[in-house]
């Protein structure tokens, strides 16, 4: 199955940094407001989810005129747009899920998307989101972050200790140590080369990569 592509009516820093993110095959979705974002790359959204109050009559017509399915929930509901593009991606069985423009511009918003990465039911999923210039994941056991030398790389224990932390390809390497949520060990480590490995024996870990805008 192609890798679902989700966009959110999130900020994206810089319209082409995401467009070198695309894959051909890629299968691109937007939760309502969204799908600016996909317009503005050009591209078609085979799916439009949420309850629409973002979407302008012409581009709802226009959209359904180019064959994109648009799924509409009640405007009193207890998810974000977001959350329901996540849930229809995951109960369609996409294994790998790329989420555009859910960091940044509103605290709450970019902590409760994080959040939901949290869900148990997501481990088998390889789910980040990413806004061309940072990516962030959870790991619960092994990973790779690909990028380039001189990238950063901050791992952040989250909701708790993270045991047996192995890292491969980083400048300051962890050789099965254990990293605590009110500490700092874990952030500001930079990429070697073009990939680094991380490794964990029990826990969640959030991993950020900052690429290098220079490279």
């Amino acid at each position: 199955m192609s890798r679902a592509v989700i966009f959110v009516n999130g900020h994206i820093p810089e319209l082409e940094l995401v467009r070198r993110l695309i894959k051909p095959g890629d299968t691109f979705l937007a939760a309502d407001g969204g799908t600016r974002h996909v317009l503005a790359l050009e591209l078609t959204p085979a799916i439009i989810i949420g309850d629409l109050d973002s979407l302008a009559p012409d581009v709802r017509l226009s959209t359904e005129q180019s064959g994109t399915r648009l799924i509409q929930h009640p405007r009193d509901k207890n998810e974000t747009d977001f959350e329901l593009a996540l849930q229809y991606t995951v109960e369609a069985g996409y294994p790998e899920i790329l989420v555009v423009a859910a960091l940044g511009n509103r605290l709450d918003q970019t902590l409760g998307n994080l959040a939901l990465l949290t869900n148990p039911r997501l481990s088998t999923f390889d789910v980040r989101l990413d806004d061309g210039v940072e990516e962030a994941f959870f790991t619960r056991g092994s990973c790779r972050v690909q990028g380039a030398a001189g990238d950063i790389v901050s791992l952040l224990p989250w909701g708790g200790e993270v045991i047996g932390v192995v890292t491969d390809g980083l400048r300051w390497p962890l050789q099965g140590e254990t990293l605590y949520p009110y500490k700092t060990r874990g952030i500001s480590n930079e990429l070697l080369g073009e990939m680094a490995s991380i490794s964990l024996k029990s826990g969640l870990l959030l991993v950020v990569h900052s690429r290098n805008r220079q490279s």
